[in-house]
């Protein structure tokens, strides 16, 4: 619990400030938001799981449910960064609190979906949704000026995007692998994650020279390939990657995240008239539908052969045999879009 909140306030809080004239501020409305949305997930999240008799009950679970809701709701308000006042986001963190907590209670108790470190239901959600209120908000003239305002920038967004982005590698292994502890269990979740954060950043210092005139990626690139490379481990951390796959996974998605930066976001503002303020569709949304889309294909491999004892704790359905391995993969790509469809209409009538 305490590395996925330090990881929430201060990974995700130190996301938001590279715009020169909102940055303090960007950081102390992040806190304001994980304030607010922690205490809310925690009851409308009590309603789904936690209510007996009356009560809800609270703990370990439920404090690391919420935090993962507070970072779903982080990750949209990027979408919008310095185009909402405060008392705006505190609304979209109302609204999406109680979407994402719907969300993920028909994808993991209902469907039975597996996704232990949250590709579907933080990255692909928050993202998505973000997206769609921005898009509503779009007013030509107005982001216009915003954008030549937010080209003021200095040396400050380097300096919190190297903490921000020590943060991430440090404790985003724990955000993975938070869901599926169990004392018997070998550390999947961490051992991927860890290959899927060094493969992407790699992939990064390749391409940035080749995308850009600098012959080094700047810092913000690199936190952008570390989130790209933990959110595509959200679902098949847990499942058997092996190393080698977990490499070529993060690999794509530091790949992906440049060139989306590139080639993708120009065509969103321009056709679409989405302005993604902090490229959370390129950091977050393409890496989860990645990763997503893994953990289809990883599923289909879940036998007792290849797990062993570790069925019972990945998939317990299959493992006793009330779905197949087929069964549950299609529970798990149905589950995809049901979340961008969620997350799109939940974006609409918030934005």
């Amino acid at each position: 619990f305490r590395d996925v909140h330090l990881q929430v306030l201060l990974g995700f809080g130190l996301l938001v400030p590279f715009l020169g004239r909102y940055g303090p501020g960007s950081v102390a409305t992040s806190i304001l938001i994980v304030s607010f949305a922690i205490q809310w997930a925690t009851l409308i999240q009590g309603f789904f799981y936690f209510f007996l008799h009356g009560k809800i009950y609270v703990g370990a679970g439920s404090m690391v449910s919420a935090d993962f809701c507070t970072a779903a709701v982080l990750i949209s308000t990027g979408a919008v960064l310095g185009r909402v006042n405060p008392v705006q986001m505190l609304l979209l963190a109302l609204l999406e609190v109680t979407l994402c907590s719907l969300n993920e209670y028909i994808l993991l108790s209902l469907m039975g979906v597996r996704d232990s470190g949250r590709s579907l239901t933080v990255h692909v959600f928050g993202a998505y949704f973000g997206l769609m209120v921005s898009r509503i908000l779009h007013q030509p003239h107005m982001d216009k000026r915003k954008r030549e305002e937010q080209q003021d920038m200095g040396q400050q967004p380097d300096v919190f995007a190297v903490v921000g982005t020590i943060y991430l590698w440090t404790f985003w292994p724990s955000f993975t692998s938070a869901t599926p502890v169990h004392d018997n269990a070998e550390p999947w979740a961490v051992l991927n994650t860890y290959f899927s954060l060094v493969a992407s950043t790699v992939a990064t210092f390749m391409l940035s020279p080749v995308l850009s005139e600098e012959s080094t990626p700047r810092m913000v690139q690199i936190q952008d390939a570390t989130l790209a490379g933990a959110a595509v481990m959200g679902m098949a951390g847990e499942m058997l990657v092996t190393p080698f796959g977990a490499l070529i996974a993060g690999f794509l998605a530091g790949l992906i995240c440049p060139l989306a930066f590139r080639f993708l976001t120009p065509v969103l503002h321009s056709r679409l008239k989405i302005q993604d303020t902090c490229g959370v569709h390129n950091i977050h949304g393409l890496p989860g539908i990645l990763g997503a889309l893994l953990g289809v294909l990883l599923t289909l491999l879940a036998t007792a052969d290849t797990y062993g004892d570790r069925l019972e704790l990945v998939f317990p359905l299959v493992a006793q045999g009330s779905r197949t391995a087929a069964d549950q993969a299609l529970w798990q790509l149905c589950a995809l879009p049901l979340t961008l469809l969620l997350a799109a209409l939940g974006g609409c009538l918030t934005g």
